[in-house]
């Protein structure tokens, strides 16, 4: 049942990336043109640095699958894009794996194929720490990311209903090992609340992955006999909407959900994000032209970064928020309802505020 389901979930990922329209709210963010800004392309660095981590890129592979034959093979050419790119990778959860030491395979491939990159092993909030210990161990992981997704439980057939253990859990976990944990939502979004609760429990990183991506309510929902819980589709908040409500936290903040391209990287990092992971829009250029073309579309999205910061007149991605911002739409209706100033993203560039100035008297 859980090798179907991996095989599901790819499946209806796919169809609902497929069918998605193509506006989000990243498209409420744009920048204030300053014509001579720009600067020399070869000042410009990518590489981004959070929570003792360093990567040469601000861009990463997001937790996507693994635990059947098919997922198995999807994860080796991953890791095999990963590696020839140099972004680092997370894999899928990993609770088949802790269930059935048999699909360790479809797992241990992304550190085979991919010996000297930067993995990142996935497990749900209820693992044991030992079970995390063994996920960790069996990629050789840099990373621990902790996913929490109670919006695709809930609809999910066999899916969890007890979530009162699960901060303790993380807790009890980020403690007990030996890498950074970064705790992730699935596509429904952090809130400003959930950020400092993890950053009390002593998390080193938070992935908002907020809305406008892979909806996973909307697939257990399709996996019922009845779908009788669509009115679930589209919970929660968008990913730029969650780094508007995450300023100055005080943990490292990540970005995934929604992420369409090189722009939505760029808009994400100048909310404030030290790095942008994509899952879907990566997943289907690699099931539809391989790895040739997944690497091809990665290696474009960094020279496309790239040009972008020489045009802001950014030397790095954390220089990006210093950039001029301007937030329409809902999402400004957002900030009102929240308590955010966005005219002083719109006037950042002059300030004598720091990276993060929607601090103090505004919230």
């Amino acid at each position: 049942m859980s090798a179907q389901r991996k095989d599901d979930h790819v499946r209806l990922a796919i169809e609902q990336h497929h069918a998605r329209s193509g506006r989000n709210q990243f498209d409420e963010v744009s920048f204030v043109h300053h014509a001579l800004a720009g600067i020399d392309r070869p000042d410009v660095s990518l590489a981004t640095a959070f929570a003792g981590i360093t990567w040469q890129v601000p861009i990463y592979i997001n937790a996507m699958t693994g635990g059947s034959v098919k997922t198995g093979a999807i994860n080796r050419d991953l890791a095999t894009a990963a590696r020839e790119t140099g972004v680092p990778i997370a894999s899928g959860s990993m609770n088949a794996y802790l269930k059935d030491p048999s699909c360790a395979g479809t797992f241990r491939v992304l550190r085979e194929e991919n010996p000297g990159g930067f993995v990142m092993a996935n497990i749900n909030a209820t693992t044991s720490v030992d079970n995390a210990w063994r996920a960790i161990d069996l990629l050789e992981a840099n990373a621990l990311q902790i996913h929490i997704n109670t919006a695709q439980e809930t609809p999910m057939p066999e899916g969890d209903r007890s979530f009162s253990s699960w901060c303790p859990q993380i807790e009890k976990i980020a403690a007990a090992v030996d890498v950074p944990v970064i705790v992730k939502e699935v596509g429904n979004g952090l809130s400003r609340q959930s950020v400092l609760t993890l950053q009390h429990l002593g998390v080193q990183a938070a992935d908002v992955s907020g809305r406008g991506g892979t909806d996973f309510a909307r697939i257990e929902n399709g996996r019922r006999e009845l779908a009788d819980y669509a009115f679930l589709h589209g919970w929660g908040q968008s990913t730029a909407a969650c780094l508007l409500d995450a300023q100055d936290v005080g943990i490292p903040v990540l970005a995934s959900g929604g992420v369409r391209h090189p722009l939505d990287v760029i808009r994400a990092l100048a909310l404030g994000a030290c790095a942008v992971g994509s899952s879907a829009g990566f997943l289907r250029t690699l099931l539809d032209g391989g790895v040739p073309a997944l690497v091809a579309q990665i290696t474009t999205w960094l020279d496309q970064l790239a040009a972008l910061q020489t045009m802001l007149g950014a030397r790095t991605p954390a220089d990006l928020t210093r950039c001029d911002l301007l937030i329409h739409g809902e999402l400004r209706d957002f900030c009102a309802d929240r308590g955010i100033a966005p005219r002083r993203l719109a006037q950042r560039s002059g300030s004598s505020e720091t990276l993060h100035p929607m601090t103090g008297s505004t919230r």
